[in-house]
């Protein structure tokens, strides 16, 4: 499937100068392939009625206030905070809270974003290391019905691609919020075929908070390619770091009382610093044999440190309860995959099998500090965790109208622990076969129908497993099975018009939820979700798109614990609907509406939240074919709703000893404004 539908970026350079950048790194055959602005029409080769690819097209029209809300292009992803502009947003999609990356696999330039094992949870995905104008396009899956997708892509998966080729240019821009950023980057020609990108930017944002975020961060990236996504390779060095201040969620009755204002914090030393450095390496080749091949490597380096108070006074009345979280690690990895087309039984077959592996090093620890010095560490822990997997997928044409996909993924964990505050070391394994089914349908009249079961799964931080060997915890699974079932109708038949429906059903064997007293997530309960989504774009000329998509679900917890049923940061309901314009003259723009419904805080459903709505826009003109300018507003009406709220035991100066159970809150930034000049040479 990834060298199916991701190939069709390079075909579309053809199509649609823009698309000329490819969203992946691998090619495959394709029937033709129809552009709109936002999305390529995959009918006749995509395995479900949800998956995707986003044109980068897209990405440089839609209002985005931080990085990772590029992914908010992936139809019913919601991308949002609930402390601090550095860290990993937060991420909730299907009716699934993915609190900072738990079951979103995410993918850049072919290497995993995700964290396992991570100090503020597991699957931590931190984007700021992402240069937006490096960002090709975006494939998405969503559902355990990939034999390519492993840890983490259970409810979803999303793999940014990086440019081949930066047209020399120079950006600014600078907002209400008090936020600036330069960007410059170009391209050098060292060759026929051969060429140098070189980039890099400097990003302030201090936000609407009464004690500023004062974020610092600067990128830099060195990439060279040869070729293209369907026959070449490219090297790529990507280096970030960060600083910033944190006003995480704040309990109501603070801000009820007057003790702070809706954008004020009870503790300002929280905030935090990360660095990173990655060297990665892609390469394609076609007429390997009788198929085709794509392989990728990379090393990062990571650095985190973390400083957040969230229960305050609850478990120390003097000092307070501030934690510092500390997460320091190389990860080393890849994987090499092959296609070839065949015939079986006079029927036409495609075949791809891949191997992936990946090795983690780190070190990991939480102590308790104030004002970010340290009074004593907590836990501390050496971890080393690796896993091999290996997968086979095949497509098989049953005549014109059918196409029957099946696949095996076995994956192959092993974790190692050495608990440096106590002495105590451990290890654990497991492995886990899991098969996926596709049926597909059509295409008649421009309409396919999928039918699609697999399983999949998510790993737990190893060292929960590894302590329940030395009788401290209750162990929880090491890799925890998940099972999809899905039915979905796409749809072009209706000129100008591409439009989805699936019905979803979702199982885990163990919820990973957020803990708001320990600032992490971590396993819990089984759970169950049932769902429909809905997608359509609507291009009625060239020159403008409507898109919208709406989620509906149902989630309950399975295991009849008395405590209740209610999935806690569940959301029933999604909507989101945009409006893009381009080529309108020298006008361009986007409009964007999020609707977050609401959703219970608490299993018995007693608190909720009511979730939030926001409207972004912004308007472009191009000056010259070379000089634009840009103007966004973010959260138009400027509602007052909350980003992010849980609700939970925390303790104020003299109050009881045991604390006060409350709601607390991130509000929404208020409206914004920012302007923007881009210059290329």
């Amino acid at each position: 499937m990834r060298l199916q539908l991701l190939a069709a970026a390079a075909s579309l350079a053809v199509a649609h100068p823009c698309l000329a950048d490819d969203a992946a790194p691998a090619p495959k055959q394709l029937s033709e392939v129809v552009v709109t602005a936002s999305t390529q029409d995959v009918l006749g080769q995509a395995t479900t009625a949800s998956e995707g690819v986003v044109t980068k097209q897209e990405l440089e029209l839609r209002p985005v206030y931080r990085v990772g809300q590029l992914l908010e292009t992936v139809p019913g992803l919601v991308v949002t905070v609930h402390s601090g502009e550095g860290k990993a947003n937060q991420y909730l999609l299907r009716g699934f809270n993915l609190d900072h990356g738990t079951d979103l696999a995410t993918f850049v330039g072919g290497m995993p974003v995700n964290e396992r094992t991570h100090a503020h949870g597991q699957g931590y995905t931190d984007l700021n290391f992402l240069i937006p104008e490096l960002a090709s396009g975006v494939r998405f899956t969503k559902g355990p019905y990939y034999a390519d997708e492993g840890d983490f892509s259970s409810v979803g998966s999303d793999h940014m691609g990086l440019v081949q080729d930066l047209p020399a240019q120079m950006a600014l821009s600078a907002g209400t919020l008090g936020d600036q950023r330069l960007f410059a980057g170009a391209t050098f020609r060292l060759g026929e075929d051969a060429r140098l990108i070189v980039a890099g930017e400097g990003v302030h944002l201090d936000g609407p908070w009464d004690h500023p975020d004062n974020l610092r961060k600067v990128n830099g990236a060195v990439r060279y390619a040869e070729g293209d996504a369907a026959n070449g390779f490219a090297v790529t060095a990507l280096y970030y770091h960060g600083l910033w201040n944190a006003t995480t969620d704040q309990p109501l009755r603070a801000i009820r009382e007057g003790l702070i204002d809706r954008f004020g914090t009870l503790d300002p030393s929280d905030g935090g610093k990360s660095e990173r450095f990655s060297l990665s390496a892609e390469y394609a080749r076609e007429d390997v044999g009788p198929g085709r091949i794509a392989a990728n490597a990379y090393v990062i380096r990571n650095q985190l440190t973390l400083f957040n108070d969230f229960t305050h006074f609850l478990d120390d009345p003097v000092r307070g309860d501030q934690h510092g979280q500390n997460d320091r690690r190389i990860t080393a990895g890849g994987e090499i995959a092959y296609r070839m087309d065949g015939t079986v039984a006079g029927q036409r077959v495609e075949t791809e099998f891949g191997v992936q592996g990946r090795y983690d090093r780190i070190y990991v620890d939480a102590r308790h500090t104030q004002n970010r010095q340290d009074l004593e560490t907590l836990i501390a822990d050496r971890v080393e965790e690796w896993n091999l997997s290996a997968y086979g997928q095949a497509t098989l044409h049953l005549g014109d109208y059918v196409r029957a996909v099946g696949g095996l993924r076995v994956d192959r964990f092993q974790g190692d622990d050495h608990n440096l505050a106590g002495g105590l070391s451990a290890n654990e394994g497991q492995s886990l076969a899991q098969p996926k089914a596709s049926l597909i349908f059509g295409p008649w009249a421009r309409t396919e129908l999928y039918v699609s079961a697999g399983r999949g799964f998510h790993s737990n931080d190893t060292r929960a497993g590894t302590l329940a060997d030395v009788g401290i915890v209750a162990r929880p699974p090491f890799l925890v099975k998940s099972t999809g079932y899905e039915v979905g109708l796409r749809t072009s038949a209706i000129p100008h018009v591409q439009a989805a429906a699936t019905l979803f059903q979702m199982e885990f064997a163990s919820e990973l939820t957020y803990n708001a007293d320990a600032g992490q997530t971590e396993a819990g309960r089984p759970g169950l979700r049932r769902g429909l989504e809905l997608t359509a774009q609507y291009r009625p000329v060239h020159w403008l798109e409507l898109n919208a998509n709406v989620a509906i679900s149902r989630a309950r917890y399975t295991d009849g614990d008395p405590a209740g049923s209610h999935i806690e940061d569940a959301p029933a309901l999604v909507v989101s609907a945009g409006l893009l314009l381009d080529n309108l003259g020298p006008w361009f723009g986007a409009v964007e509406v999020r609707d977050l419904g609401a959703h219970p805080l608490i299993p018995d459903n007693s608190q909720r939240s009511a979730g939030y709505r926001e409207v972004n826009l912004n308007l472009g003109y191009k000056i010259t074919p070379k000089l634009r300018v840009q103007a966004d507003v973010f959260n138009l009406f400027d509602s007052k709703d909350d980003a992010a709220d849980y609700f939970y035991v925390d303790r104020l100066p003299g109050e009881p000893a045991a604390g006060v159970a409350d709601i607390h809150v991130h509000p929404l930034e208020p409206r914004s404004a920012r302007i923007g000049i881009t210059a290329r040479f």
